[in-house]
């Protein structure tokens, strides 16, 4: 099997000019807030900085009044070409870089592990489901679907108040006990998973239901195909029909929908983190946001928007090998 060179180049040139204009959006969106980083800086500092530090301020973050929004927009693209993504004001001029990569590994390890076992366990449920379709199974769907229209800060906060302050089983916040400091130990790593059980078991029952439900749904459309008809007339075995004929299909659009979540998985934790404080990517963009943290701001969308981007590449890459019409459309 191959894939056909047309395919991955205009592909590319698809995400490469979509890169392009999120890039761009990402450096005029934060320039069209109300006031600047330094005017708020000076405000949480009032009477501590001398006009020459905020004349410096300003030409540091490229909000001098003598440049040009082009001469900001090009300088902004060298600084990304050299790795450079800028100072955070919110983090005493700290690296934007190092900022984002102290928060970025606690969402990863949490919502994306939570977002990826959600989306294999609904699926598969999903498929059996669909294949089981009329049997005491289907009573799941409406059951799972209940708990998805649930506010996830509502299902967030019962989940605090049963399984935490009323039977202790896990913790209430944070990421790590207070006082402790992030080290490779057992002890660590088991304050670790101590602290991410709830937020996780949370975020799990809150999207299983749209992977049951669409799966399911595909699934019941799928078997009416006459290329599963056909398979079972031949005698295969019903599990190598599910798996490799009728999930194989249904699961197409799941990964579209997979990669649109790698969004969530990134910047779409804001919820999540408020309620459990769990210090993460979605949470650092809140306070950036605040703070009117420019650069900072636009290293957690740049981080955001390559993350949805990729995500999506490796999708139609999976699309293309699971569906050979698309190769064959492409060619």
């Amino acid at each position: 099997m191959k894939i056909p060179v047309r395919f991955i180049a205009s592909r590319t040139a698809f995400y490469l000019f979509t890169a392009f204009a999120a890039i761009t959006i990402n450096f005029f969106l934060p320039r069209m807030m109300a006031g600047d980083p330094v005017t708020a800086y000076m405000q949480r500092n009032a009477g501590q900085i001398s006009p020459e530090a905020e004349r410096s301020l300003r030409i540091l973050f490229g909000l001098d009044d003598n440049s040009s929004v082009w001469d900001q927009y090009t300088s902004y693209w060298g600084l990304l070409f050299s790795g450079d993504l800028g100072r955070s004001f919110s983090n005493g001029l700290a690296p934007v870089g190092e900022v984002i990569s102290s928060a970025l590994p606690w969402t990863l390890g949490l919502v994306g592990i939570a977002t990826i076992v959600s989306f294999m366990l609904g699926t598969a449920t999903g498929a059996l489901i669909g294949w089981r379709r009329g049997s005491k199974a289907d009573v799941i769907v409406p059951i799972s679907t209940f708990f998805s229209t649930v506010p996830y800060f509502w299902l967030g906060l019962i989940a605090i108040a049963v399984f935490s302050s009323t039977l202790g089983w896990f913790p209430a916040s944070h990421a790590y006990d207070k006082g402790a400091s992030p080290e490779l130990t057992a002890d660590f790593i088991g304050q670790v998973i101590a602290h991410g059980a709830l937020p996780a078991i949370t975020i799990v029952i809150a999207s299983l239901g749209g992977w049951i439900l669409g799966m399911r749904n595909m699934m019941l459309t799928v078997l009416d195909e006459d290329y599963i008809t056909v398979a079972q007339a031949k005698g295969m075995p019903n599990r190598r029909v599910l798996w490799n004929y009728a999930a194989r299909n249904a699961m197409l659009p799941q990964l579209s929908s997979f990669a649109l979540s790698i969004g969530f998985i990134v910047g779409g934790t804001i919820v999540m983190e408020m309620v459990f404080s769990y210090p993460g990517i979605g949470k650092l963009l809140l306070d950036a946001t605040n703070a009117k943290d420019y650069p900072l701001m636009q290293g957690v969308f740049l981080i955001i928007t390559m993350a949805v981007l990729c995500a999506n590449i490796l999708a139609d890459v999976a699309y293309a090998i699971l569906d050979p019409r698309t190769r064959q459309t492409e060619a």
